[in-house]
């Protein structure tokens, strides 16, 4: 089976409620992955391996499960949020898909195949400073120096990066929450889900998923609702326009993200009718994967379109989309919730 074929199969097990019988065979794997991931927790914990403090409070907005969950969308709501409040803050990222470990600054004209396709999305949206690179801590302090300003880091993932000491950990989970409920390789969690024990809320990116639930009933729990309206054309002039500009075309969509489903559904609801196309979260798009497209328009979401602008020749738009969370009644706010984890302090 080709790499392709494998990234889409497994995530389709992974998602059953039950432990497919393909996956039986990794559960060794699994355990022995959990025995080391377990290891390495207790040896942050007890100082054996030691975290590092930047001089600025961190905000790690993370999941226990590989993949996309809505993290991005996420930490452009909390930058926007905070920034409101007189806050400056900046984002780190590992960089995922990026060809590079070393730290590097982002821009919106970095390329998306040296520094990642979620952190030029970062770029191009956030307008704060945005650095990347395998090495949390030293992303982080790389930005600080740069730019002295900043006064809270907001980290796109990296939850289970111990060496970086943060203030607060949001988790985010999709509608498919864990899954089977099993570690890597034979489920998508990367650490058990009794680790939200020790996290300081949940945003719920869909609907609350059973399994997941019970885990985080002690937290302060979060919906978030990706709303888009218009389209931006991908490539050439700025131009937007809305779904009704789009009605009765031939229309096709792709989607490399976490869950494909999620934009696919989004399309619909605006009243759209295409083919479908889903790929891998972070796919490298090339000609070959555009060119079922070729005669008609071609609809992606804002993270596929940092990559496959230079690829696309004919009319291709993609939808932004905006978080809107809601907390429950008589609860306070997300912003709130951070904001008194980061021990109440006005901006510096």
């Amino acid at each position: 089976m080709s790499r392709f074929g494998m990234t889409q199969r497994l995530p389709g097990c992974w998602y059953r409620r039950r432990l497919a019988l393909a996956l039986w065979p990794l559960l060794p794997l699994s355990w022995l992955f959990g025995l080391l991931a377990g290891l390495r927790r207790w040896l942050y914990g007890c100082g054996a391996l030691l975290s590092c403090r930047l001089s600025v409070p961190v905000v790690v907005v993370g999941n226990l499960t590989i993949g996309g969950s809505g993290k991005t969308p996420l930490v452009l709501w909390l930058v926007r949020r905070l920034r409101e409040q007189g806050w400056r803050p900046g984002i780190i990222s590992r960089g995922y898909g990026g060809s590079g470990d070393q730290v590097r600054s982002v821009s919106a004209a970095s390329l998306s195949s040296l520094v990642g396709d979620e952190p030029l999305l970062l770029a191009k949206r956030s307008g704060v400073p945005v650095f990347v690179g395998r090495d949390r801590i030293a992303a982080g302090q790389a930005l600080l120096a740069a730019h002295p300003e900043c006064d809270v880091i907001v980290s796109d993932d990296g939850m289970q990066h111990y060496r970086l000491k943060r203030a607060v950990e949001v988790v985010v989970f999709d509608g498919r929450g864990a899954g089977n409920g099993r570690l890597l390789p034979a489920g998508p969690l990367r650490e058990p889900l009794r680790r939200l024990a020790r996290a300081d809320a949940v945003v719920w990116n869909g609907a609350a998923a059973m399994g997941v639930e019970g885990a985080a009933r002690r937290l302060p729990q979060f919906d978030m609702r990706l709303v888009g309206q218009r389209f931006v054309a991908v490539g050439g002039e700025q131009r937007n326009c809305d779904a009704d500009c789009l009605k009765g075309r031939k229309l096709y969509a792709i989607a490399g993200i976490g869950d494909p489903r999620r934009f696919f559904s989004q399309l619909r609801a605006l009243g759209l009718e295409f083919e479908a196309r889903p790929f891998p979260d972070h796919h490298p798009y090339s000609d070959a994967d555009l060119a079922f497209a070729r005669h008609g328009v071609l609809l992606m979401t804002e993270k596929d379109a940092v990559k496959c602008e230079p690829l696309v020749t004919g009319e291709a738009w993609a939808l932004p989309v905006e978080a809107v969370i809601t907390s429950q009644p008589g609860q306070p706010g997300l912003l709130e919730t951070i904001l008194e984890k980061l021990h109440g302090r006005p901006p510096a």
